[in-house]
């Protein structure tokens, strides 16, 4: 599928970062002797493919602003376009030979995300979507799950760790949607959760305290493929407060419900 200028731009991104971020994991498992080698390395791995993304965005687009987890921010000459990168979501799990991380990149427009990219490098999964052009897996059309039932749905979330502010809350939210539903799974990155909750291998997914790079891509891939996606608490702003609900349409009012404690 033919996609804009922009959005292949971002997918050569992410393939080139991909294959720099393969690379280095096939070297991760001989790390694990030195916890601290094996951990300089990642953040080492996790450089370079932020700036071979940079690279390939301002290239094509010099004019854009950026923000990204290990560049910080930057304002561009376009003050209505910025890219919002991720180079390596789920960085516990690279760092522990885990196959379960992906690359991130979003682009955002007065303010909406219009366009996103989340790809698992590890296993040639290339999510994206633009604003109002369906959302894609590789070559195939995506959509969420038609499951309509709590008791039958599969839902993901990040479990707080190392004590974080956050983790009380997230207990109760577990005790509350654990008895009603299938299942929840904590699999360590939350761009391939919402990218799974588009696809339809998820009913739904909340978390809190996360960056809004953890977050762009994932909003205009699952609204794409017929997601609801909103803040955690009504009436606030995704990107901004690093918390969000989604999932399917059926299933959304009744999970909300449970996650909100209402």
């Amino acid at each position: 599928m033919p996609g804009s200028a922009n959005l292949n731009v971002m997918i050569k991104a992410a393939r080139k970062a991909g294959r720099s971020l393969v690379k280095d994991f096939r070297e991760v498992e001989q790390l694990q002797v030195s916890m601290k080698g094996a951990g300089d390395f990642v953040s080492r791995a996790d450089l370079a493919a932020e700036k071979i993304i940079k690279d390939e965005l301002m290239e094509a687009r010099p004019t854009y602003g950026w923000l990204a987890e290990e560049g910080g921010a930057e304002d561009g000459k376009d003050p209505t376009r910025r890219w919002i990168v991720d180079p390596l979501d789920g960085t516990s799990n690279f760092l522990h030979g885990l196959p379960h991380w992906a690359i991130s990149i979003a682009l955002e427009h007065k303010g909406k995300i219009v366009a996103g990219v989340i790809f698992d490098a590890a296993k040639d999964e290339m999510f994206f979507a633009e604003k109002g052009e369906g959302a894609w897996l590789n070559e195939s059309r995506l959509r969420v799950s038609g499951r309509s039932k709590m008791i039958e749905s599969l839902f993901a979330t990040g479990v707080p760790f190392g004590g974080r502010a956050d983790l009380p809350a997230t207990l109760q939210d577990l005790a509350r949607l654990m008895p009603a539903c299938a299942g929840v799974r904590r699999w360590g990155s939350a761009a391939l959760d919402m990218a799974y909750v588009a696809a339809g291998r998820y009913e739904g997914f909340w978390e809190r305290g996360l960056n809004a790079w953890d977050l762009a891509a994932g909003i205009v891939i699952l609204q794409e493929a017929g997601g609801f996606v909103e803040p955690l608490t009504e009436g606030g702003n995704i990107l901004e407060d690093g918390e969000v609900v989604c999932a399917n349409e059926v299933i959304f009012e009744k999970f909300a419900k449970v996650i909100r404690g209402r």
